[in-house]
């Protein structure tokens, strides 16, 4: 008896490494652990998401669609998992962007995005202070639903004029008289 119970057990450890072996490794790309997380993008590039054990870090790696690393994104998280600060890397490991997530004192919402360029210090002559080259703000309504981002680019570049040829289509005063008329020439 002993003997048979031995060959059932070899054959059943032989069929399940015969059953294992036709996976390959890009489908083993696909099994998630607690720890890892994979995203297919439809372009076909992909994102790999590896958190740290302790929830501190988590790192986000951007594949081109041939397998190419394009970027890697380092966030240090708080102990919410909410990102208090991220670097941002091209694909050969060159820091190209640091951000500073910012966040509502009572509520906790996140409020502010501020990006700064790591190659290129960028210094507020009235405070000597860093200035970002990009912020995104956002905004809740009364049900605490978070707005698209409101950006704000900071980098010097040309005028409203100079790119689009026109003055802007802003108002520049009230089109309406104290009377409820409409101003004369006004478009």
């Amino acid at each position: 008896m002993n003997l048979l119970a031995t060959l059932k057990n070899l054959w059943i450890a032989i069929a399940l490494l015969l059953l294992a072996a036709p996976c390959r490794a890009s489908d083993m790309e696909d099994v998630e652990g607690p720890n890892v997380r994979f995203m297919r993008h439809e372009d076909g590039s992909k994102s790999v998401f590896i958190r740290s054990p302790d929830n501190k870090t988590l790192t986000k790696k951007t594949f081109s669609p041939n397998g190419v690393l394009t970027m890697l994104t380092t966030y240090k998280m708080d102990a919410n998992g909410n990102p208090l600060g991220c670097k941002i890397r091209d694909g050969l490991n060159e820091e190209l962007f640091k951000v500073s997530y910012g966040y509502h004192r009572v509520t906790g919402l996140l409020v502010e995005e501020l990006m700064f360029d790591s190659r290129v210090k960028r210094i507020n002559p009235n405070t000597g202070k860093e200035m970002p080259v990009q912020k995104l703000v956002y905004i809740y309504d009364a049900e605490g639903k978070r707005s698209a981002p409101i950006a704000y680019n900071l980098l010097p570049g040309k005028t409203f004029e100079q790119v689009f040829g026109i003055k802007s289509s802003a108002l520049e005063s009230n089109p309406f008289k104290e009377d409820g008329s409409i101003k004369s020439g006004a478009h």
